[in-house]
């Protein structure tokens, strides 16, 4: 019989290759989600459109995780998981493809098309990912592993904004003020054209990348993974029921929904926010990078602290009262210190999605792969708080829209931190 310090360092080792397999997916996920913030600066310009069109960008993008979830989940029980994130990077792929022709032709809709492709593959790299990392060890401890992805996530993120605003937003200022000034129409077009033309390139060489990593994730040693038996629902004393029976997972649901809403709220339009104080273009466009900075800060905690020293849910509950901290300090402040506490909210929000995913799939069984779908259907909260956002600040302070949006969020995220997420479970 072999001793249990053995079995462990066996179980390490034998997770170590598909954890690093999934963290280059996750380093993935990050570069391309997190271009949607420069992203809306970029769309703005390129097609001369205001702010509420420029927020169609994440609209649509987050938008695609709620329509595609449960279509992905039904994929990946006929695909498996590992082919299944293949066929996601393909997709990814394509959609890249789509995206940066429609842009150079400044066709709008079909850039927003290429957007939502895009997100449809990562719905479905996302469906099987979540669920494949939580349930690769012990579901306690989870959150950790969560944070390892979420560390190449936004290692990926924090470059996002840097390598788009080298190769595309490079003298932004400048540019504006030149299109401002075009002696013509003909002349103000030709300026647009060009600009739109330069993320010709970049997305051509981001679908060929993709389709490499792809083939590259089939043909992997990436084991698959059965949930039914690695995520019992003995765990949580459940007997029998449909997935209406699990009120954890739906109480999650929302608490996820409402959480990559504050993510995106203080990742994407963190650089609008900088704009309503007037601070530059050549400023705010990589203001992005600060608030991933601060969330790599919070996975170095998250994994420093869980479980050894706080629980996964305890430090959910921790994040949500500094997320509520943050969001009044940057209501009382203004100019670049009030940007300093939105940037801040990355370390308030960096442990959310590792805790809350795990605790609301916990026990599901052979129910993980659509419990998992509903969460990532719940990504669609990045779609809809920052189009609230948007529309609110033409009307009011944008600082207290902000406050007002924010602090509720937090709240029910704490709710879940505490209670929530043992509702209808039947052990201690």
């Amino acid at each position: 019989m072999s001793s249990p310090s053995l079995a462990a360092g066996e179980s390490r080792s034998s997770s170590l290759v598909p954890m690093l397999i999934i963290g280059v997916l996750f380093f993935i996920f990050g570069f391309v989600t997190w271009l949607n913030g420069p992203l809306i600066t970029f769309v703005k310009l390129a097609f001369n459109v205001d702010d509420v069109s420029a927020f169609l960008v994440p609209l649509v993008f987050y938008f695609s995780y709620f329509f595609l979830a449960i279509p992905s989940s039904s994929v990946l029980r006929r695909t498996g998981m590992k082919k299944g994130m293949g066929l996601g990077l393909f997709v990814m792929a394509i959609g890249a493809v789509m995206f940066g022709q429609f842009v150079s032709m400044r066709i709008f809709f079909g850039a927003l098309v290429g957007l939502f492709v895009i997100g449809a593959g990562l719905a479905l790299l996302q469906t099987a990912s979540n669920p494949y990392i939580s349930i690769l060890g012990p579901i306690d401890s989870a959150a950790q592993r969560i944070a390892f992805m979420g560390i190449c996530n936004k290692i990926a993120g924090a470059l996002a904004p840097f390598v788009f605003g080298a190769l595309v937003l490079s003298g932004i200022d400048t540019f504006d003020q030149q299109v401002k000034a075009a002696p013509t129409p003909e002349a103000r077009e030709a300026l647009l054209n060009a600009f739109a033309a330069k993320v010709h390139m970049p997305y051509m060489i981001m679908a060929g990348l993709l389709v490499l990593l792809a083939i590259w994730v089939v043909r992997s040693s990436l084991p698959e993974i059965k949930p039914s038996g690695a995520n019992s629902e003995a765990e949580i004393g459940h007997d029998k029921g449909g997935i209406f029976s699990f009120p954890h997972l739906w109480l999650g649901v929302l608490c996820l929904f409402l959480y990559v809403g504050v993510e995106v709220m203080a990742g994407d339009a963190i650089g609008t926010y900088g704009q309503g104080f007037g601070l530059p273009l050549d400023e705010t466009k990589h203001f992005t990078s600060f608030t991933l900075v601060a969330m790599l800060a919070g996975y170095l905690a998250g994994l420093a602290f869980i479980p050894r020293v706080i629980s996964q849910q305890g430090y959910l509950a921790v994040s949500a009262v500094l997320g509520v901290l943050f969001t009044v300090g940057a209501y009382v402040t203004h100019g670049y210190a009030s940007v300093a506490f939105v940037a801040a909210l990355g370390f308030a929000n960096a442990m959310m999605w590792p805790a809350i995913f795990p605790l609301a799939i916990k026990g599901l069984g052979k129910l993980t792969e659509r419990g998992s779908a509903l969460l990532i259907m719940a990504i669609a909260g990045g779609a809809l708080v920052p189009q609230l956002f948007v529309h609110l600040k033409q009307h009011f302070n944008f600082q207290l829209v902000f406050l007002l949006l924010m602090v509720p969020c937090y709240l029910y995220i704490l709710y879940y931190g505490l209670k929530g997420h043992r509702v209808g479970q039947h052990v201690s």
